[in-house]
């Protein structure tokens, strides 16, 4: 509006514009979009006002979908979908960012793909993420329960506590006592000094220091290692409207990482 209303008092007569085809309502949310991203930001009620109004017309776009193009945190979003919903945030059905809809629970999906998995076993991950609905990580994760005789249902879509990846028994950490919810600076100094010495022997073996992969590997995870050193730091001053993707980003590592730890393991069964 601003750049039109000052085309026009310049006297022009044809501006450069960009079509979108779409709904008014998806055309707002695009241009929402486009305003945190160049010219003058967004203020912050600006912002709140906008994620407002796309909660009132998009009522099936996820939290996170409309906290990327808002600018704002999923759970400012989530608090505000509350507001307007009178205490509830409840969806069946979330469109997200990625433009497809899926269940608010992947529990129905993940059994959906177990059921297409078990009838056809050999059928590629795409088709069978494309039958259930469900992303192809997801499928991925349901075939490599089932492969190990799990529940495809991940504990985290039952409700339940995510429990820690498995790792090769020589890299796990002893468990906490029952009953202990958090360890104690003293024990997670312990830890650190235990994952450091674990570094340094690993970066002292020939195998890895004198072998491309093997150095590589290293440096992954040395920078693992620094990384949680100054995770609290960085993660204080991550902005509010890149939150959501850096979440996404991290959550795409982890999951590279539970497949390192989960081929490492299944090698080192096979060598036993």
């Amino acid at each position: 509006m601003h750049r039109l209303r000052a085309a026009k008092e310049k006297g022009w007569h044809s501006i450069k514009a960009e079509f979108f085809d779409g709904t008014a309502e998806a055309a707002f949310v695009e241009a929402v979009r486009a305003n945190i991203r160049h010219g003058l930001p967004l203020s912050l009620d600006d912002r709140r006002s906008a994620a407002e109004r796309i909660i009132a017309t998009r009522r099936d776009m996820s939290d996170r979908a409309i906290a990327e193009c808002t600018g704002l945190s999923t759970k400012t979003v989530g608090g505000i979908r509350r507001r307007l919903n009178g205490g509830s945030s409840r969806q069946e059905v979330r469109l997200g960012r990625d433009g497809r809809r899926r269940p608010l629970s992947a529990a129905e999906g993940r059994r959906r793909a177990a059921e297409a998995l078990t009838a056809r076993p050999d059928a590629p991950l795409r088709q069978i993420a494309k039958a259930a609905g469900v992303s192809v990580g997801t499928a991925h994760d349901v075939r490599e329960r089932l492969r190990r005789g799990e529940d495809p249902v991940a504990p985290r879509d039952r409700g339940e506590p995510r429990q820690p990846v498995g790792l090769p028994v020589g890299l796990r950490e002893p468990e906490a006592p029952a009953g202990e919810s958090a360890l104690t600076a003293g024990e997670r100094e312990r830890k650190s000094r235990n994952m450091s010495a674990r570094l340094q022997s690993l970066r002292r073996d020939p195998s890895l220091r004198f072998s491309e992969s093997g150095r590589e590997l290293l440096r992954w995870l040395f920078l693992q290692y620094q990384a949680k050193a100054k995770y609290p730091h960085v993660v204080e001053n991550i902005p509010p409207h890149l939150a959501a993707t850096v979440a996404e980003l991290a959550i795409q590592c982890s999951e590279m990482w539970r497949s390192l730890a989960q081929e490492l393991e299944d090698r080192a069964g096979r060598a036993d």
